[in-house]
């Protein structure tokens, strides 16, 4: 299967895959008995199967002169164009709602971004699911291509690190597998099952924990690829509580850094993890703010009859450290105690907070968006450095300090990345605001869009589908600012650059 897949285009072969997909919300609808939505699934997936499949026949024996120019030109190609794709079948679920809508919706899925523009309430499950599946079929994407496309590049966070994927292969020209195409096929067979099994095995312990299949299988989904989707179901409603808001934090540790899923196993596997500065960044951060939070609460000495209140203190306690995990992924649930820990800490302006969290990101090679923790570990390591230069100007650096060893030039690529993100947030909030968004507005819609961090418009613009809204224009700039942030403005600069075009 990986090696017929292989002879056509990336983007066909995916194009193909999506379109068989649309069967599974086509089989779930009809077991609800919604059967206008079962035919828009299934009509649309069949018609656009054999679209891809003759697609696939033509362009099967087509071999191009750069592989790696075309698959980096496919992942642009996956979140722009195969969006109309999963749009489709919408278009025939909602009808009041513009195709333009539908688009930037699956957008917003595709890049992982999750949030909605319209209010979940009004959806059936069945769209819910879909919105989740490719969602998570992005997701798998994002894996996969930053294995073999990215960091071969050096491109997407692996500038600043040694690895050639999330397996740790070592240095480019070591690895044995040296073509694109056979890149992307050891990378699909090695993560696929691990991506499938996760998923899998979180789907059934909230179903233990007391979530309804349908539930489930959202959240599951939603929390590997941290899209954030749901189907307007909290985790007390749910059935789930507390319970399923530990399964859903257990399992976003995987968009914490890359090591987390190796398919290695053994004790070297769990030295690497102990020793791996991003989750020991992500843990000091989650750390430090959930403190904070909760030790607000006597500096501003709020509530003071509750002090005593255990059960709220630990409430507030876990709604801080399962919101601050999850922004921090880029994922955007609420735990149930969010609320409480808003007023237990007395912190009013909650949403300064979690955008600055998103801005932060999760680690390289995961689902998660953001500027990347190990960028921020290396930026950090590299100004502790220039102090120490302050105060013994001919002291010699150990590399190796802390097992963490940047590559030539890694510190440099960093720093330029930064640039180009303040950049890239700059003038996305410009665009967002000539399009008709006050400067809050827009500034925030840019950060969730850059961060892919959907959720994040909801909750400081006002509201679920608060989005709904906004002008099209408006609409058009998120979901471009969505692929940007998504690939990341150091791809796009690569296909701007006239050497990769270059025989």
């Amino acid at each position: 299967m990986t090696r017929m897949l292989a002879r056509v285009p990336l983007i066909v072969a995916l194009a193909g895959i999506l379109s068989a997909t649309m069967y599974i919300p086509a089989f779930h609808a009809s077991a609800l008995d919604f059967h206008v939505t079962a035919r828009a699934f299934f009509y649309a997936g069949t018609i656009f199967l054999a679209l891809t499949a003759a697609i696939g026949l033509a362009t099967a024996r087509y071999e191009t002169d750069n592989p790696t120019r075309s698959n980096l030109l496919a992942l642009l190609g996956v979140f722009t164009l195969l969006p109309v794709i999963a749009a489709v079948p919408l278009g025939e679920i909602v009808r009041d709602a513009s195709f333009l809508d539908l688009y930037v919706e699956m957008v917003a899925a595709m890049t992982t971004t999750g949030g909605s523009l319209f209010d979940p309430r009004l959806l059936p499950d069945s769209v819910h699911l879909w919105r989740a599946m490719v969602a998570w079929q992005g997701g798998l994407l994002i894996w996969i291509a930053a294995a073999a496309i990215l960091a071969p590049l050096r491109l997407g966070g692996f500038e600043v690190s040694g690895d050639v994927g999330p397996q740790g292969d070592g240095p480019p020209g070591r690895s044995e597998v040296t073509t694109p195409q056979a890149r992307v096929a050891r990378a699909a067979t090695l993560l696929v099952p691990i991506y499938f099994g996760l998923t899998l095995a979180l789907w059934m312990m909230l179903v233990g924990a007391g979530q309804p299949a349908t539930t489930a299988v959202i959240h599951a989904m939603s929390t590997l690829s941290t899209s954030g989707i749901t189907n307007d179901t909290d985790f007390v409603e749910a059935g789930a509580g507390v319970p399923g808001e530990i399964l859903i934090a257990l399992f976003l540790v995987f968009a914490l850094s890359r090591r987390t899923f190796s398919p290695e196993i053994g004790r070297e596997r769990f030295r690497l993890l102990a020793q791996d500065r991003e989750l020991w960044v992500a843990g000091m951060i989650i750390g430090s703010v959930t403190v904070f939070l909760f030790v607000r609460h006597w500096i501003g000495a709020f509530d003071e009859d509750r002090l005593t209140d255990t059960r709220a203190a630990l409430g507030a306690l876990w709604g801080s450290a399962f919101t601050v995990l999850s922004f921090l992924t880029t994922t955007g649930f609420e735990s149930t105690y969010w609320d409480d820990a808003q007023n237990w800490s007395g912190f009013t302006t909650p949403s300064v907070l979690l955008l600055g969290l998103a801005v932060f990101g999760g680690g390289v090679a995961t689902t998660a968006g953001g500027a990347k923790l190990l960028r921020i570990y290396a930026l950090y390591t590299h100004g502790r450095r220039e102090m120490a230069i302050l105060v013994h100007p001919s002291s010699v650096a150990n590399k190796r300090r802390g097992g963490v060893r940047f590559p030539r030039g890694g510190i440099n690529a960093a720093w330029v990345f930064f640039m180009l993100f303040a950049t890239s947030l700059a003038v996305a909030t410009l665009a967002l605001a000539l399009a008709g968004l006050g400067f809050a507005e827009a500034l925030t819609l840019a950060v969730a869009s850059l961060t892919t961090t959907g959720p994040l418009a909801d909750i400081a613009i006002g509201g679920r589908a608060a989005v709904y809204v906004v002008p099209d224009a408006a609409k058009l700039v998120a979901a471009a600012v969505m692929v940007v942030g998504r690939l990341e403005s150091l791809a796009l600069i690569a296909l701007l650059n006239p050497d990769f075009w270059r025989d």
